[in-house]
This record gives C-alpha cells, structure tokens and sequence, in this order.
C-alpha cells in the first residue's frame, strides 16, 4: 500500500509519501449509535505506520468507483521483495 499525503501548514504545502503492507482490517460497530462505526485499515511499513479510519459511506463510494471499472483489472499478485 503507498500513502501520498498533501498537507497544507503555515510554512506552506508539505508533501509526504509512505507506505506498508497492510496487516488488519477492523470494523468498529456501535450498536447504540449507528453513525460511529467506522472501518479501520491498519498498515506498517519500515518507518512507517498507521490507521486510516473510513465511514460506511466512503466504503461505498471507493465501491461504486471500483465497481464501474472492474473490467480494467485482469488480476492481482502479491509481490514482496527481501531487502539486500
């Protein structure tokens, strides 16, 4: 997984890019109010790590964008390389 972040600060838009591998999804239900669950997407990378927070909603609009463009993806692999 790659991260590109743009963040605008008093100094002016800094730019960062990190990355990982993922190592869990979570889903974060409550019950007693439907509108904090969240899903959470934990990742680590060598100096780096995290965890993204989404709403149902944003799963579904990452859905419905990928939905529509399926076709263009043949296939996946999984590639990992043993640093030297």
């Amino acid at each position: 997984m790659k991260l590109r972040i743009k963040k605008a600060n008093s100094d002016g838009i800094v730019r960062l890019e990190s990355g990982g591998d993922i190592k869990e999804v979570m889903i974060n239900e409550d019950f007693m109010n439907s509108k904090n669950e969240h899903i959470s997407v934990c990742f680590k990378g060598q100096n780096s790590s995290g965890i993204i927070d989404l709403t149902p909603d944003e799963i579904e609009k990452i859905y419905g964008a990928l939905k529509a463009k399926k076709h263009l993806i043949k296939g996946f692999k999984v590639m990992k390389f043993d640093k030297d």
